[in-house]
């Protein structure tokens, strides 16, 4: 499959997020909340989120509960075009500041931090845990360098609207561990 196809793939599953009503979009972030994540996590294990653009599904509920359950938080880090992102501790109720994306991220004052599990957004999901991004390679990129040196769990965000048949990977594109959708948790690991 070519680039284009891929980019109208974004743009289709992007077209059925968009179209999600915020009562759907509250609704589907506290119903994976409530859920949790698929696995039980050690006190001080940390996870990394996101602050959500557009109509992205809100991580935020999920993160209140995971720290609750111990979890440290930690929020991405824009550096440049082309590098890992970088994560900053992060707490709910902490200031942001506007990255170099127009992204809310944490103060660089922050202290940086390692993830062990990282919550990702996406435009659209597979069956076999790929995603498409939104084209620029950050999450892939990172993942690729953490995973060099640590086992770092991905973990796609995603409302049941974005998954489609099946998303044109590439070899660099790295598959998620698990999406996790208002309806159900996807388990890739054994597939």
């Amino acid at each position: 499959m070519s680039a284009t196809s891929k980019a109208e793939l974004r743009a289709a599953a992007l077209a059925s997020r968009d179209a999600l009503s915020d009562d759907v979009r509250v609704a589907a972030a506290l119903a994976v909340a409530e859920r949790g994540l698929p696995f039980e996590i050690k006190p001080g294990t940390v996870v990394s989120g996101y602050a959500p653009i557009r109509s992205e599904i809100d991580p935020t509920p999920l993160m209140r509960k995971i720290a609750g359950q111990g979890g440290r938080l930690a929020l991405p880090a824009v550096m440049a075009r082309g590098q890992s992102l970088r994560f900053r501790v992060w707490s709910p109720d902490d200031r942001m500041v506007l990255g170099p994306l127009g992204i809310l991220e944490p103060s660089p004052a922050a202290a940086e931090v390692m993830p062990e599990i990282m919550l990702v957004p996406l435009a659209a999901f597979d069956r076999l845990g790929h995603r498409i991004g939104y084209g620029a390679g950050y999450y892939d990129h990172t993942f690729a360098h953490l995973r060099k040196t640590r086992a770092v769990k991905g973990i796609g965000l995603a409302f049941a609207a974005q998954q489609i048949k099946a998303v044109p990977a590439l070899a660099h594109d790295v598959a998620l561990d698990y999406v996790l959708t208002e309806t159900r948790t996807f388990d890739f690991r054994s597939s």
